[in-house]
């Protein structure tokens, strides 16, 4: 992965610092910008294999910026991180095309992982119909109501709505929410999210 180029944007200056030194020393070539336009003026520059973007920031918010790429055409994976995250935010950012969704504070090989699976996925990209099949097979043991509550949390629902809706506790869901990362083996509520949205659940 030595020389990729991944490009930062937050406009907390400790936060850049941080992230520009962990992926230098990882061996990546990294550029940091405050804002996503400073970053769009930029862009052009030269080839970008990877973006690493707050998704609160003044103007142009990440989630307005994994927008602008995808309807500009521009072949960019985005791994978005918040310090505010929540389901219906990750739902959100999967289905604008952030190819993961990482929550403050977050281990260094957490971001790690996520932007070597970006990096990894972009040369080779695996058919379409081969990634949702994956994923519907990850799915594929779910029970129908574990699948009921998985509807509501893509619908960016909260335990307590969806346990109104089905009629079940708050507390039941949390269980059905637990047995949904253990059955398809996920370690976050986005990664579960991804896998859903690439199914087309």
């Amino acid at each position: 992965m030595t020389g990729r180029r991944i490009l930062v944007i937050d406009d907390d200056a400790a936060m850049r610092d941080s992230l520009a030194f962990l992926l230098d020393i990882s061996g990546f070539w990294v550029a940091t910008y405050e804002t996503a336009t400073e970053f769009l003026n930029d862009f052009a520059s030269g080839p970008v294999d990877c973006v690493v973007s707050d998704i609160r920031m003044p103007g142009m918010s990440g989630l307005e910026l994994v927008r602008k790429l995808k309807a500009d055409r521009l072949d960019c994976p985005v791994v978005l991180i918040t310090g505010h995250g929540d389901v219906s935010l990750a739902v959100e950012a999967m289905k604008a095309g952030a190819v993961d969704f990482i929550e403050k504070p977050f281990e260094d090989e957490v971001l790690l992982r996520a932007i070597n699976g970006a990096l990894e996925a972009r040369p080779t990209k695996p058919a379409d119909d081969a990634a949702k099949l994956q994923a519907e097979g990850r799915l594929a043991d779910l029970s129908s109501r574990e699948r009921d509550v998985l509807q509501g949390l893509l619908a960016g629902k909260i335990n307590k709505v969806i346990a109104h809706d089905l009629g079940i506790s708050p507390r039941t869901v949390e269980v059905y929410r637990a047995n949904l990362m253990a059955k398809t083996n996920v370690r976050s509520m986005s990664e579960l999210m991804r896998i859903a949205i690439t199914a087309g659940f």
